[in-house]
């Protein structure tokens, strides 16, 4: 049985009506407004921007958000099921786990009315793109290690430091920064600044597009912030010093959002490769009908499965504020160590066209490695926990 990645989500506890028909705005946005223009993207480097003002338009850039700061009220199950018709779409441009899963979060957690009323429409609209930026170039997932510096100076912050692989880097007006205010605190002394940047911002520097293995469409860039002022209003909690806390309470989310990504790919990869190999003729029967293939594709069929069920009880857990650290970090890396792992298979089955870019499980195969790295990688998640056994 040919299994259907719609099918899949659509059996899962946490699905409704409404969210069926979320899902089918998704799949028709990215049908219309997305996928024509792919190559272009890739080539670029980056989407273009109306594309996210169109996904405002829909109400699709902030659905998790409370409506009266520009939002549909909904929860992460409505960003889940956007997130998983982008997989299954095959679009790695638009970044929207940042721009709707993770940096409007934060705003909406930490920020005072004020600033949610400033932000987060102009960021649900798709007026505005929004970035994070922690990384840095010689911390990788060391945070509390960083060394970008917010100096205060009257009623502003200097903002100094380089900050590295940054998704939305090239198309971001607002980009969360993560900055030690008191550098000999450690982890105690980093805090979190919201930068309101443009090309005209004076001593902020977009880097160069990075030329990726894969992820080609989405923009991913070092930003450079020399004595860049920012209003001391513009710090995310009511002092200084409460970064580092912020991001570990709102790196579940981002991670399970990994996971999120990581079945929806599984998923399509199974179902390519055995419509492909139900086509595909071989020694005078189809691909299918030799056993090594089907017995493959019956072992990812249940990776898929299996995974499907343990992502939908971390979504269930999640919408009911009860994911620790520890389950989210093991979705995050057992669930893109899977996807990886299935699509190498996948990609085996389709022999040489899998390497062709043309055929999409050869792009999928690109693009799914950084899974394994982003969002903390693989090996500090089973760090996390093992500090809980």
């Amino acid at each position: 049985m040919t299994i259907s990645p719609a099918s899949t989500l659509t059996n899962s506890a946490w699905i409704d009506e409404d969210l069926g028909a979320v899902a089918e705005l998704a799949r028709n946005f990215f049908a219309r407004e997305v996928t024509p223009h792919q190559s272009r993207f890739a080539q670029q480097g980056f989407p273009d921007r109306e594309v996210y003002r169109t996904l405002g338009d829909l109400g699709l850039a902030g659905m998790s958000i409370p409506a009266e700061y520009g939002g549909g009220g909904g929860t992460f199950a409505h960003d889940a099921v956007l997130f998983h018709e982008q997989v299954l779409a095959g679009d790695h441009s638009l970044q929207l786990g940042v721009h709707s899963g993770i940096v409007p979060h934060y705003l909406n957690a930490y920020g005072t009315e004020d600033q949610k009323l400033r932000w987060l429409p102009r960021l649900t609209s798709g007026e505005w793109v929004g970035a994070i930026a922690m990384t840095e170039p010689g911390t990788g997932s060391d945070l509390q290690s960083i060394t970008t510096k917010a100096v205060r100076d009257g009623d502003d912050y200097l903002l100094t430091g380089t900050k590295t692989f940054i998704s939305n880097g090239y198309n971001c007006d607002l980009v969360i920064v993560a900055a030690k205010t008191d550098t000999a605190l450690g982890a105690k002394g980093v805090s979190l600044i919201v930068a309101e940047v443009d090309d005209n911002t004076p001593g902020f520097t977009r880097g160069r597009i990075f030329d990726k293995v894969g992820q080609k469409g989405q923009d991913t860039t070092e930003l450079f912030f020399d004595g860049v002022r920012v209003p001391a209003e513009n710090l995310l909690g009511p002092t200084e010093g409460a970064g580092f806390v912020q991001l570990m309470q709102q790196l579940p989310q981002e991670r399970l959002i990994c996971g999120v990504a990581a079945v929806a790919a599984i998923e399509r990869a199974v179902a390519l490769t055995v419509e492909y190999a139900k086509s595909r003729t071989m020694f005078g029967k189809t691909l299918f009908d030799l056993q090594n293939t089907r017995f493959e594709l019956a072992e990812c069929a249940t990776i898929a499965r299996v995974s499907r069920t343990f992502l939908d009880d971390c979504i269930v857990k999640h919408l009911r504020g009860e994911l620790d650290v520890a389950t989210a970090a093991m979705a995050k890396y057992w669930l893109t160590d899977q996807q990886c792992s299935v699509i190498d298979r996948c990609v085996q089955l389709f022999g040489g066209y899998g390497y062709i870019l043309e055929y999409p499980i050869a792009q999928m195969y690109a693009d799914a490695r950084i899974q394994r790295i982003y969002a903390g990688s693989n090996e500090v998640m089973k760090e996390l926990i093992s500090r809980t056994l």
